[in-house]
């Protein structure tokens, strides 16, 4: 074993931040900030990660299968889910290309075949610039026609009693049985947190779009912050909460909607002819924060 991991992970340091990543799905399976965890593993075939690459897309797809171009196409269940889900990134074995003490960088490549009829080469960069985790992913089409894409990053950020979570969106959308997005509309009040307030003790799992592609989280318990914000490519998220667990929440920065394949304009999936990349970049700042006066 090598200065720098621990069973095979690979532990990046700077500063106040220090992050384990896994070979397994190039996965953050810890991350802390002046010794206090941002992220909880919780997610994953085992529980183990604490953020995972979504790849060649994310979330569930509507009855396993798809028309692109004229053409049908099938997937198979990935995990004990009836329908595929979240892509194979987060599922695979990936290769280490580079490392230091500051970043990671891993790749992964599959064929298509009778699960998914993707055939890519992705990579994750993971690095600590200052006080902040930098998550870039990547895309390409390897396979022999064009494809719909997408990518996503799927954190699981620490949740206490006085979690207070900033962010805005313009439209939301409201949840099936299925865990499929149903209709569109407004943010419902209970949602909104354009204004930053206390995370709802409810079951949400939904979609929103229209933001600035900037979140703030403040965990007034722990001392910290966090200033999330996304590229481009990502104009949407889906926030998670289970009604099961109470210490995390997932706010999960996406190029696409859930079920984009079933969706009017694919949802923001980018189709990609063979040879063409789709890429993204998600920030994470952390800081203290401020103490608050008494009152």
């Amino acid at each position: 074993m090598s200065d720098g991991e621990i069973g095979g992970d690979i532990v990046l340091t700077r500063g106040d931040l220090a992050v384990r990543v896994s070979r397994r799905g190039a996965a953050v399976a810890a991350a802390t900030y002046r010794k206090m965890p941002f992220f909880v593993a919780a997610g994953g075939p085992n529980g183990a990660m604490a953020n995972f690459a979504m790849v060649p897309f994310g979330n569930r797809v509507e009855g396993n299968a798809m028309s692109f171009a004229g053409r049908d196409y099938a997937f198979q269940p990935n995990t004990s889910d009836p329908l595929y889900r979240h892509g194979d990134g987060w599922l695979g074995l990936w290769q280490l290309e580079e490392a230091s003490v500051e970043h990671a960088q891993f790749s992964f490549s599959r064929s298509a075949d009778e699960v998914s009829p993707y055939a890519y080469l992705t990579r994750q960069e993971i690095r600590l610039a200052g006080d902040t985790l930098v998550l870039t992913l990547s895309v390409e089409n390897r396979g022999e026609t064009a494809l719909p894409f997408g990518l996503g990053q799927h954190p699981f950020f620490a949740r206490t009693p006085k979690t207070r979570l900033t962010i805005a969106a313009n439209c939301y959308w409201n949840e099936r049985p299925d865990h499929l997005p149903d209709m569109p509309g407004p943010v419902p009040n209970e949602f909104d947190f354009r204004s930053g307030k206390l995370l709802p003790q409810t079951w949400m799992n939904n979609a929103f779009e229209g933001w600035n592609r900037r979140a703030a989280i403040a965990w007034p318990e722990l001392g910290i912050q966090a200033a999330l914000e996304a590229d481009g490519g990502f104009d949407r998220f889906m926030l998670y909460m289970p009604v099961d667990r109470s210490d995390f929440f997932c706010l999960e920065p996406m190029s696409h909607l859930p079920n984009g394949h079933h969706l009017p304009d694919f949802g923001g999936l980018t189709p990609l002819a063979p040879g063409d990349v789709l890429a993204g970049k998600v920030t994470i700042l952390m800081s203290p924060l401020p103490a608050q006066p008494e009152g």
